[in-house]
């Protein structure tokens, strides 16, 4: 199987609504509620989402293709919180249920952790839902760790995850 990874561009947009809302639904259908997620996952609302990323140049993102079709996605920018000023954050890494656990997940956290020590950042944060463990795990076997922050979002508790360069 051929594994590529590449910037995202115009035209990604359905792609990157799709890979998101279909791990949306298998991954946080026991955190989030019925009717957040539903909101959340609307094809035509976050596919709109992607193209005004797309449209404004907002965030660094990539698309990860299997055989030339989209499997993950992944998006990094500056911090958006005000005392994590001079940090980066993973803003998302989303990936088809189908293959999870393939390792192809892991090749995207590298190619972004690449991409942001190339930026100049030496500190990264993400946001995780403190009841995604598997999430959790994966990050925390790649360095990161709870950082103490939380808050809610989306009507669960989030934790803050930070790793050093």
């Amino acid at each position: 199987m051929e594994v590529s990874i590449r910037k995202v561009k115009n035209g990604d947009a359905p792609a990157l609504a799709k890979i998101q809302t279909e791990s949306w639904n298998a991954a946080f259908r026991h955190i989030l509620s019925v009717e957040t997620l539903e909101k959340s996952t609307q094809p035509g609302r976050v596919e709109a989402m992607y193209q005004r990323l797309l449209d404004e140049n907002i965030g660094h993102g990539y698309l990860l293709e299997l055989d030339g079709k989209a499997h993950c996605i992944a998006y990094w920018d500056r911090a958006r919180d005000a005392e994590m000023q001079g940090c980066a954050e993973i803003i998302c890494i989303h990936s088809l249920r189908e293959r999870w656990g393939k390792g192809y997940g892991t090749k995207m956290m590298e190619k972004l952790l690449e991409d942001i020590a190339r930026a100049g950042y030496s500190k990264v944060i993400l946001w995780v839902f403190a009841e995604n463990e598997r999430a959790r795990k994966f990050y925390e076997a790649r360095g990161f760790a709870a950082n103490g922050k939380e808050k809610t979002g989306l009507g669960a508790q989030e934790l803050c995850y930070e790793k050093t360069l």
